[in-house]
């Protein structure tokens, strides 16, 4: 159908990672969404895991960036270099593709019709066949194993770097969705302001997510954990070590937790009866690299007074049902 040994991808394009999923092979390819760039030349340096290495440590005329903001595209030629990067790894990963692909990849549930075309634009210059959209809370469903093609309500939480994507889906499709812009990224941004304020030290958004990894909870610390973090002390500018509590750091993210609960909350007021129903059953299911927050399925179902589920792969999930709903190519063409 597409040259011989063409193999069509799933792409999660996430704020944070970008995943490719091959149909037949599963995820080949999974590396931070960032780009290193000479500000003199204009040419990239780095993509990947090696550029993600260079954040904060690079010379004045190198600067290490992430193309997507908030699930979106904040600098087009940088994100198709860098899909034309993954799209190509891809494909020496398993075997060169013998034509061009068709590509399925993921946008936000809330993303504008603007915003998609610029996805798609992008993929197509990356050197797609052509390239179809899909919302990622329907793929983090699929990828989650829910009925997504049955009569019965599943509600998913996606929350990735850039995007909470919440989604109540039945019968192949949404049917009451909110996307809000704050995810993973805002828990380190939380975790950067607190450690200023309290104790005027500047620590680097690697640092902080080691912090959010190591000791962040989204409530209920029951051991008294602490943390030994190196920073830059805004008062003397000399490097300083400092040790900070796991009971602090949930407190610096509790804004940020109760944000993405209100969300769910307001998804699940304008949810039908019959699926809220289905719901109250089957459990809220909770996707992508924020559902690993500690505790944060406990706090979110003490909130709802649903039972909260974590994904069997949550980091793998949008990329997984991505790559599955290459199988209904057909039901994502006229969404295009």
């Amino acid at each position: 159908m597409f040259g011989i040994g063409t193999k069509d991808l799933g792409i999660d394009l996430g704020t944070a990672n970008t995943l490719v999923f091959v149909k037949g092979k599963g995820i080949v390819l999974r590396e931070p969404s960032v780009v290193a760039i000479n500000t003199e030349t204009k040419k990239i340096v780095a993509v990947g895991n090696d550029a993600k290495n260079m954040i904060g440590r690079t010379p004045g005329n190198i600067v290490a960036m992430r193309p997507m903001r908030d699930g979106v595209i904040a600098d087009y030629e940088t994100t198709a270099t860098m899909m034309k990067y993954f799209i190509k790894h891809a494909g020496k990963a398993k075997g060169t593709f013998g034509g061009k692909p068709y590509v399925m990849v993921c946008v936000p549930s809330g993303i504008t019709a603007v915003e998609q075309r610029a996805v798609l634009d992008a993929t197509r210059e990356a050197g797609a066949r052509d390239a179809y959209p899909i919302e990622e809370p329907f793929a983090a469903a699929i990828g989650a194993d829910l009925p997504v093609w049955e009569p019965t309500g599943s509600m998913v939480v996606d929350i990735g770097g850039g995007t909470t994507e919440v989604a109540v889906i039945s019968l192949g499709g949404i049917v009451t969705s909110n996307s809000i812009r704050i995810a993973g990224d805002n828990f380190d941004e939380a975790i950067v302001n607190y450690i200023r304020k309290t104790y005027n030290l500047l620590i680097g958004e690697r640092t902080a997510e080691a912090i959010k990894v190591e000791i962040g909870s989204a409530g209920g610390v029951e051991a008294n954990e602490k943390m030994e973090i190196r920073g830059r002390d805004l008062l003397t500018g000399l490097p300083k070590t400092i040790e900070i509590t796991a009971e602090e750091i949930s407190g610096a993210l509790r804004d940020t937790v109760y944000a993405i609960i209100d969300a769910v909350k307001n998804t699940l007021e304008n949810t039908p009866p019959e699926l809220a129903a289905d719901i109250m059953d089957r459990g809220i299911v909770l996707a992508g690299g924020g559902a690993l927050l500690r505790n944060l399925d406990k706090v979110i179902s003490d909130e709802t007074k649903m039972p909260v589920l974590i994904a069997d792969e949550p980091l793998d999930c949008v990329a997984i049902g991505t790559g599955k709903a290459l199988d209904h190519i057909n039901m994502f063409k006229n969404r295009a």
